[in-house]
């Protein structure tokens, strides 16, 4: 078994940036080489602005190369949740833009000929509880009437069609949902924004921010100083104290994924015959989908803890298990990757990006992160450019996490309670 991400090990890359310079003065600086930080710096380059991208390891390190290559439709707390919370309008306004997000992948990958595996195979949201089946049919009906857009219901007799288990109570199938390589897909941002202009400098991690006025800020990095007019952090589930602001508003929970050796034909037929992105109801989310050489991967929240290789470790063998509760037939299948990354969860699950005391910053993907990242670094350079109606998100009210000031020492606690709702029906 591997302990890196199947991604990464599996990607060509774009070039070897460890050396590129730190340049002295440039119009933007973006901390982080992930989806938000090289979809910016290719925008900002295509735009004629002279950008840095620093990233304390490679391109594609952290959350971006970490994921379960998912660029599916919704919001992470459900379009009925909020339809409630923030009215309809609203609602509908923030799950256009996730459509809208899923496109900008699909226009990025076009535009710029990245091989990436990128298809519309929909994807399947699966019921826990028989109970959350009402809450799929409250969203088909809301989806149809308000936005619509028209997913497809389906009961437990025909569950067969999609999926190869009867752990499931039945099930929603959204046809816009895609899957890619996202280990191709960050070389290959990464290419077009070096080609763009764009200076990509890898283990070169930000140490301090120093503010000189208004939006210029004076970046120290374990390579250099760069003077910046504007600085963008795009460090997700990454950040750290050197944006203090911003750490207290990022929850870090660790995803774990599991990755198969890869499978015979007819077994993937049967687990998953029409190759969608699945993800289940419950609170602590198993998510799968076959990978474009035939292999299952398995993810979750198997254990509330951040990511090391013995915490991964740990969480492969829960998810091994889940995996075999959901297919008894893979039990001869070995395990070739296994790996963890961090999703940066907020207070209330929903995106946070915009200025703070002359910070620019998107964050807080909260789980949706493949489609949203990419979609939000070409956003926040038209959004720093000027144009506010480029960000929905400005407005949102940003709390930060009550005690929280470091290290996320109330990640059990959250893991304890969302154990004991799933096992509510």
């Amino acid at each position: 078994m591997k302990l890196i991400p199947y991604w990464l090990d599996t990607a060509q890359p774009s070039g070897d940036y460890r050396s590129t310079p730190v340049p002295d003065n440039v119009d933007v600086a973006v901390i982080g080489a992930g989806f938000t930080g090289l979809s910016a710096a290719l925008e900002f380059a295509r735009q004629g602005a002279s950008v840095a991208v620093f990233e304390r390891h490679t391109v594609g390190w952290g959350a971006s190369g970490r994921n379960g290559g998912m660029a599916t439709t919704g919001l992470a707390i459900g379009f009925s949740s909020a339809v409630k919370r923030y009215g309809e309008a609203r609602a509908v306004e923030y799950f256009r833009e996730y459509n809208d997000a899923i496109d900008s992948i699909e226009k990025l990958v076009h535009d710029y000929a990245i091989d990436c595996d990128f298809n519309r195979f929909g994807k399947l949201s699966l019921a826990y509880h028989e109970s959350h089946n009402d809450g799929f049919k409250k969203s088909q009906q809301l989806l149809a009437r308000l936005v619509d857009h028209h997913v497809t219901l389906i009961p437990k007799s025909d569950i067969h069609s999609e999926i190869g288990t009867d752990f499931y109570q039945g099930a929603m199938m959204d046809p816009l949902g895609a899957g890619l390589h996202v280990g191709k897909f960050a070389h290959g941002l990464a290419g077009a924004a070096a080609n763009a202009g764009a200076q990509i400098c890898e283990n070169a991690g930000v140490t301090e921010l120093k503010r000189v006025k208004g939006t210029v800020h004076d970046v120290h990095t374990t390579r250099g100083i760069a003077r910046a007019k504007q600085v963008l952090v795009a460090t997700s589930g990454y950040t750290g104290n050197v944006t203090p602001w911003l750490q207290r508003r990022v929850i870090p929970v660790g995803s774990f994924i599991i990755c198969t050796e890869p499978l015979p034909e007819d077994v993937v037929n049967r687990i998953l015959p029409n190759r969608r992105m699945a993800s289940d109801s419950k609170m602590l989310t198993y998510y799968f989908r076959i990978t474009p050489d035939n292999r299952l991967l398995f993810g979750g929240r198997a254990r509330f803890a951040l990511s090391s290789p013995d915490s991964d470790v740990k969480s492969a063998a829960i998810l091994r298990k889940a995996m075999l509760e959901l297919f008894p037939y893979l039990s001869n299948a070995k395990v070739d990757y296994i790996w963890g990354g961090l999703v940066d969860l907020s207070m209330d699950q929903m995106v946070h990006a915009g200025e703070h005391n002359g910070l620019f910053y998107s964050l807080n993907y909260s789980g949706h992160g493949v489609q949203m990242a990419a979609h939000m670094g070409k956003r926040m350079a038209h959004y720093m450019g000027g144009d506010k109606s480029a960000n929905v998100w400005s407005d949102l009210k940003n709390p930060p996490v009550p005690g929280h000031f470091g290290p996320p020492w109330f990640l059990p606690f959250i893991g304890a309670a969302a154990k004991i709702i799933d096992r509510v029906k």
